[in-house]
């Protein structure tokens, strides 16, 4: 609608002079300050709208400047709009472009469709009215945005009352903004994973892309431009075929998808939950769940259809399938191999390739395994065993001594002791019973033998005769007598024991006891 450029009571005055006819248009121009041509441009507007001087006294400044300027009527256009949701919705297909939706709405509507270059001015006017985070094009398929919720749900443990914050996951496809959220106890690396993975299976299928921040869980250096991950994020891409791309640190415009997911789910889900009290993470979960899927049925406001249709439509075709196996998460700790060629973990022993001992290796541990990893190869894997102080040993990591030795029994342990004399057979049998493990018994014996090679039979027994003697029936007391040849001198006559001790006031008398 055209303003007027002067005051209603200048126009009303205008009117009052042309109405008595002795003034020219200049004149009256130059008697109210104003130019000609605005005297005239109110002359036509006042005889448009078939307003004189007598109708004008009788209305308000409201109803005058109506009937001067009406708004002008609008051209019926002769060009058809395009459907721009359905536009916005198609750039989101792999391959789709402006030009070719451009090409199918002219063959459409010939005669009536937009030339390409308003076609294209009118859509991006169209876009711009939608959220920012909304104008951003994602192809079907491509990315799979994650992050973790400001906002946290106490979950309390029924036994003992206490209570522990639950993190909440939220995870969204770029395309159809399909949306996952759960529940985990923590915001480790292993719960990061867990849920990336469970996101992958709920979609049923696997992305191009995964977008997630920089957290020090997944990111062992986080940088700007070439952030190094964890082992398991590296795990994960390596088993499901899949890219990370990390949003640069404190750069939110990365990552907007995700961002406006976490607060739909902050407001729809957690919000619906704040009366609720959960006793635990499963609980919690299932709840979670059923808010999920009502969340992604949800109408969009300014586009046609759900997240759940637009999911159908646009990412579910342009997913990878998932590998035939779950990935298995995995746990990784430092150790040394020891001189017996086992690595330790939680109490057990596991054998590794005899050559490693001494050398530094990385256990990768599961729910059932554990993996021995060496220079970034595999070199020993064993079944998780939970018994404390307990070997687990191939044969194939042993030296070919030691494998030989695995022919020998308690049985023929004591066997051969007997042969070589009765000494030598108590300290055979001492070291069955009273050691913790059998296989601390085997090794002592099998020195034991490598003594007898060495010494001779008779020197053997003769050293298991004094270490007896002194009390010391072990490897190393029998060793060290045939080193200094002690095994060759008479045994001495046993040294009298006193049988009462003298009395002196620091010694306490049996009384003290009782």
């Amino acid at each position: 609608m055209p303003t007027p450029r002067v005051t209603m009571s200048k126009i009303r005055h205008t009117l009052q002079l042309l109405h008595g006819g002795g003034l020219s248009t200049r004149q009256i121009g130059a008697a109210l300050g104003i130019s000609k041509s605005t005297v005239s441009e109110i002359a036509s507007y006042a005889r448009a709208a078939n307003v004189d001087w007598a109708l004008a006294q009788t209305l308000s400044d409201e109803e005058l400047q109506a009937l001067l300027y009406r708004p002008p009527v609008p051209r019926q256009s002769r060009h058809l709009e395009p459907d721009y949701a359905y536009i916005h919705r198609e750039l989101r297909r792999a391959g789709v472009t402006l030009q070719l939706l451009w090409e199918e709405y002219q063959q459409q509507h010939q005669g009536q469709a937009y030339k390409y270059s308003a076609f294209c001015e009118k859509y991006h006017g169209w876009a711009t009215k939608l959220k920012r985070s909304m104008r951003q094009t994602h192809v079907g398929g491509d990315k799979l945005f994650v992050d973790y919720a400001g906002q946290t749900v106490p979950v309390v443990d029924a036994s003992s009352g206490e209570i522990t914050q639950a993190q909440i996951f939220v995870a969204v496809l770029g395309a159809s903004n399909y949306t996952y959220a759960c529940a985990t106890p923590t915001q480790k690396a292993a719960d990061w994973v867990r849920s990336i993975i469970a996101t992958l299976e709920f979609i049923s299928g696997v992305p191009r892309l995964l977008v997630p921040d920089q957290p020090r869980a997944l990111m062992a250096r986080p940088d700007r431009y070439e952030p190094t991950s964890h082992r398991l994020l590296d795990e994960l891409c390596a088993h499901y075929a899949l890219a990370v791309l990390p949003a640069r640190p404190a750069k939110p415009r990365d990552k907007p998808k995700v961002e406006v997911a976490v607060q739909v789910v902050e407001r729809w889900i957690l919000a619906r939950l704040r009366h609720q009290r959960f006793f635990s993470l499963a609980t919690l979960n299932r709840a979670i769940t059923t808010l999920v899927v009502e969340l992604n049925q949800r109408p969009f406001k300014k586009l046609p259809g759900c997240r759940a249709s637009a999911f159908a439509e646009l990412d579910r075709p342009a997913l990878r399938p998932l590998p035939a196996t779950r990935m298995a998460i995995a746990n990784y700790k430092r150790a040394r191999v020891n001189i017996d060629y086992h690595v330790e973990l939680d109490g057990h022993y596991y054998s590794v390739p005899h050559g490693l001992v001494g050398e530094t290796v990385e256990l990768r541990v599961t729910a059932t395994t554990l993996e021995v990893l060496h220079g970034g190869k595999r070199v020993a894997a064993h079944p998780l065993n939970a018994r404390r102080g307990a070997h687990t040993t191939t044969p194939e990591h042993m030296p070919a001594s030691h494998r030989a030795h695995l022919q020998w029994t308690p049985a023929k342990l004591i066997a051969w002791a007997e042969r070589i004399g009765a000494a030598t057979a108590a300290v055979v049998r001492w070291q069955m019973e009273h050691r913790a493990h059998p296989e601390q018994g085997y090794r002592s014996c099998l020195g034991l033998m490598r003594l007898g090679r060495q010494y001779g039979g008779d020197r053997l027994e003769a050293a298991c005769a004094r270490a007896q003697s002194i009390r010391s029936p072990h490897y190393k007391s029998i060793a060290s007598i045939l080193r200094s040849g002690l095994d060759q001198r008479p045994l001495a006559a046993p040294v009298a024991v006193q049988a009462t001790l003298p009395l002196h006031e620091n010694v306490r008398g049996p009384g003290y006891y009782h």
